[in-house]
């Protein structure tokens, strides 16, 4: 049974990149077909003939779409990520986790920090402060998506309540005592206590006498206004 034929080297590049052209017959274009410099197997190089062709050599849409094997939801689509991101946002992106492996905590940071600054800075103009800063080239669509997050989870943490140990009840019942023992001093600074009780004191001057001590003595008179 005969081999296959190995893949060419940069049909290997390409698919590594997430660049390849999964329809390069569908490409009819004259300069594609020409000239070996046009690869139809370059996705990126195919998107931005096709925009090309439009934007300065007037091309109807329909027409240009039509040459490199996309729709004119596709073209139109492939035009807003070019104006917003230039060439680097034709390639497509690859599937993965939701958080960009790219956009670390430190560049996030970045991010906020300088929307905060100016406010009409667009994802377009953060990606290129990224790649000034950091030399690493991100999509201003994963940035947007990136700031949404961020602002959302922001916004969760202030709303969430603050939880005591032990949980609600642990709560409520640190509440309650607080509550009660207000209270209990409260009550305390209207109901003075009277002072402790001599019964035998009463008792003397019940019958008229002197008071007398607890020892038997009678109290001096000086002494009994005081």
């Amino acid at each position: 049974m005969p081999k296959k034929p190995k893949p060419h080297p940069k049909t290997l590049a390409l698919r590594q990149q997430g660049c390849l052209n999964p329809h390069p017959e569908q490409v009819t274009d004259e300069l594609f077909q020409a000239r070996e410099f046009f690869d139809p197997r370059d996705l990126v190089q195919v998107k931005y003939e096709m925009l090309r062709r439009v934007q300065t050599e007037g091309l109807s849409v329909s027409r240009s779409a039509a040459a490199f094997g996309f729709s004119r939801p596709s073209f139109y689509q492939a035009q807003k990520t070019f104006q917003q991101g230039s060439l680097p946002a034709l390639m497509p992106q690859k599937r993965g986790p939701k958080q960009a492996h790219k956009l670390t905590a430190e560049v996030l940071a970045f991010l906020r920090q300088a929307r905060q600054e100016d406010p009409s800075l667009r994802p377009a103009a953060l990606a290129s402060r990224i790649q000034d800063r950091y030399g690493i080239t991100v999509h201003p669509r994963s940035i947007e998506r990136a700031l949404v997050r961020s602002q959302k989870n922001c916004g969760e943490r202030k709303a969430a309540p603050v939880r005591c140990r032990g949980g609600l009840g642990g709560s409520l019942r640190a509440i309650a005592k607080r509550c009660a023992e207000s209270c209990r001093r409260r009550w305390l600074r209207s109901h003075p206590v009277p002072p402790p009780r001599n019964d035998r004191l009463d008792a003397g001057l019940l019958m008229g006498g002197h008071p007398r001590s607890t020892n038997g003595q009678e109290i001096p008179p000086a002494l009994e206004h005081h």
